[in-house]
């Protein structure tokens, strides 16, 4: 199907469309060799509940956006390359259904689709499109990805120190490495994690200690590698100090089941053909 409907002037009408929903606010989405497979909204867990997202289907990213108006306005676009996704089924509880987790290494994040027939169709098409994206570029499938945030709705207490309860003086926050909801108290540090922002991020002190600890042994490890390097180097005996030669020019100087997630109304997909 990709084949078929690149460098044809239906693509590129449709990926235009694309881009004129976004307006301004949005990445140009045309490049060489691109296709717009499909499009639907699915609803996507976000920190406070969730909500319904636009998501379009492309042979080598997925793209997503806010509704503004539907069908016609999207904002807040968001690009993720699909060579970098791995997709996790999860079962259903009492008020979710039809879920699964789409992993980075920048974000994770849980969606649901309205029915089991368009999560089938979600997936099959997501895993064809990154199967060919890795075959074609000889990489192999991303093993590091980013914890998925836990909403802020799944606890009234801390999940570290399982004391501090939530008000509204007392604010949630959330460890970037484990997406805990956890207090101030419990979230005082930051630490540098390239993957995921190029400034220090907040982490539990829990997260905080198990990162120094792999700074710390990966400190090591370099230390080791580097003696062999130190050993080869050749040793020289003292010089005796008699200077014998004739003339100076040789001389060099690093939840809760109960709680009510993806609850909407709004389902819509259809893939390309």
């Amino acid at each position: 199907m990709v084949d078929h409907l690149a460098n044809t002037e239906i693509n590129s009408q449709r990926i235009a469309a694309v881009e004129n929903c976004f307006g301004a606010s949005g990445q140009p989405l045309a490049v060489p060799g691109r296709v717009l497979l499909g499009e639907g909204i699915l609803t996507k867990e976000c920190r406070k509940k969730p909500k319904p997202r636009i998501f379009f289907l492309f042979n080598d990213i997925l793209v997503y956006g806010s509704i503004v108006i539907n069908k016609r306005k999207y904002n807040s676009q968001h690009i993720i390359p699909l060579e970098d996704v791995t997709l996790e089924m999860l079962p259903d509880t009492l008020q979710m259904k039809n879920r699964w987790m789409i992993k980075t290494s920048k974000k994770s994040f849980v969606v649901s689709a309205a029915s089991l027939t368009e999560r089938k169709e979600w997936i099959s098409h997501l895993e064809e499109c990154i199967r060919h994206l890795l075959m074609k570029t000889g990489r192999q499938p991303s093993t590091e990805h980013a914890a998925p945030w836990i909403p802020d709705k799944a606890t009234d207490i801390c999940m570290r120190c399982t004391q501090t309860k939530f008000s509204t003086l007392t604010r949630r926050h959330h460890c970037r490495k484990c997406g805990f909801v956890v207090c101030a108290d419990c979230s005082r540090q930051r630490f540098l994690m390239p993957r995921l922002s190029p400034k220090p991020l907040r982490v539990c002190n829990l997260c905080y200690r198990q990162l120094l600890a792999e700074k710390k042994k990966e400190a090591e490890a370099d230390c080791r590698q580097l003696e062999p390097a130190c050993s080869a180097i050749p040793s020289y005996e003292p010089s005796s100090g008699d200077d014998s030669d004739k003339s100076d020019d040789d001389k060099a100087d690093q939840w809760p089941a109960d709680t009510e997630f993806y609850t909407s109304e709004v389902s819509w997909s259809s893939f390309h053909s």
